[in-house]
């Protein structure tokens, strides 16, 4: 027989009717169907405690050989703490990645987030939409896209400033993180040259529609898209109001002002920049990211062979604009925010012509008749361009003499 009484009133019952009724522990175990070793244990307890002591005890075990011990729960409320003093993410997952690297080992997340709930460090959030309604757009190869996009921030003593940021699409490596007092169309250009001579040049780029990243809704190019095409890396360009796309880079920025936030504000671009290059070396192999199956950027990044253009170049651009000639013969041309001046010549002035702009020259053509005028190769460096089908022609007179 085993000792499993129904209740602790039938253990009650049990020994009163042993101590009170005359019956023996033998009777009283046929009777109720128990041992007669569980009636001796009832008679025990009754004797040290009284009734009370014949209600039912707790199973629980007196220990756990695998509960964690304080110091390691110390150890994970010290860095809940300390990650959040410091701007980054301090969840199970981040801290289990800490302790990962520290001892080799750790405990479930789910253990740790009952620590942290038991302590208070837990904030509850309004529930999130399931993960089933995320469709997540990520490069297979590193440098198979770039991401870029700038946001603004504020110095100690109140003034406005922009940092700009490219952002490897595949691994998360943050490639570039700089300051400036307002970002232009060649700091654009520098800032991607510069990521280009450390990491290599890209298969393509994705930004908004800002104008130092596309002049696409003006009819023309600016120099950022003029060195996309030559370098033949192909241009991606979101949606306008409709920042999902580069979803990325926009996420990017609150975990990049999190950290900032943490830090002293800085007073001057110096100190700023001094910041950024110091998140930038926590944000690549520091700090584990979620979306990476919890492995650094940089880890990501040096682990798969690199993607590079492979004739990415679209159909040739054309731009095509009406003007007239002015009195010295002389027309004027914006290209990639840059003022060009075109010589078509002085007995051309006055006339109704068209411009048509390719990637490497331009056309001036007679609105009336439909005759070229002159012709004009591109050169970005310099700011008066000649008609070189008459050095051409002048050239051929002087071999013929």
């Amino acid at each position: 027989m085993s000792p499993t009484p129904r209740s602790n009133s039938q253990s009650q019952v049990i020994v009163l009717s042993v101590l009170h009724d005359g019956l023996t522990p033998t009777q009283a175990a046929r009777r109720f169907s128990v041992s007669r070793e569980w009636i001796y244990q009832l008679l025990a307890r009754y004797r040290q405690g009284g009734l009370e002591s014949l209600e039912p005890r707790s199973r629980r075990p007196k220990s756990n050989p695998r509960a964690l011990s304080q110091e390691l729960r110390g150890e994970i409320i010290a860095l809940r703490r300390g990650l959040l003093s410091q701007g980054l993410d301090a969840g199970a997952a981040s801290i289990a990645w800490h302790l990962q690297e520290k001892h080799q080992h750790c405990p479930a997340l789910s253990t740790i987030w009952r620590i942290l709930k038991a302590e208070g460090l837990v904030i509850p959030q309004p529930k999130k939409r399931p993960k089933a309604y995320i469709t997540r757009f990520e490069a297979v190869q590193p440098n198979e896209t770039w991401q870029s996009d700038f946001t603004h921030w504020r110095l100690a003593d109140g003034s406005d400033v922009e940092i700009i940021n490219w952002l490897d699409d595949h691994s998360r490596l943050l490639l570039s993180c700089t300051v400036f007092t307002a970002i232009t169309g060649k700091i654009v250009i520098d800032t991607f040259n510069g990521c280009r001579s450390e990491y290599g040049t890209p298969f393509s780029t994705l930004t908004d529609n800002g104008n130092v990243y596309t002049a696409r809704f003006t009819q023309g190019k600016n120099g950022f898209e003029y060195l996309l095409s030559e370098l033949e890396i192909v241009q991606k360009n979101g949606s306008p109001a409709h920042p999902q796309t580069q979803g990325k880079i926009e996420r990017f920025h609150q975990t990049l002002k999190k950290w900032l936030l943490g830090q002293e504000v800085a007073k001057d671009l110096q100190e700023l920049q001094h910041q950024l290059d110091e998140f930038r070396t926590i944000y690549n192999s520091k700090r584990p990211h979620r979306a990476l199956e919890m492995k650094t950027p940089q880890s990501c990044y040096e682990a798969t062979v690199k993607a590079t253009p492979k004739a990415a170049k679209e159909k040739e651009h054309y731009r095509v604009r009406h003007d007239s000639v002015d009195q010295f013969g002389k027309l004027s041309l914006r290209r990639a925010g840059k003022m060009h001046h075109l010589g078509v010549g002085i007995e051309q002035r006055h006339k109704k012509v068209i411009l048509i702009v390719d990637h490497f020259k331009v056309s001036v053509v007679e609105k009336k008749t439909g005759e070229v005028l002159s012709q004009h190769a591109i050169e970005p460096t310099r700011s008066y361009w000649t008609n070189f089908l008459v050095d051409t022609e002048t050239k051929m007179g002087r071999k013929k003499k």
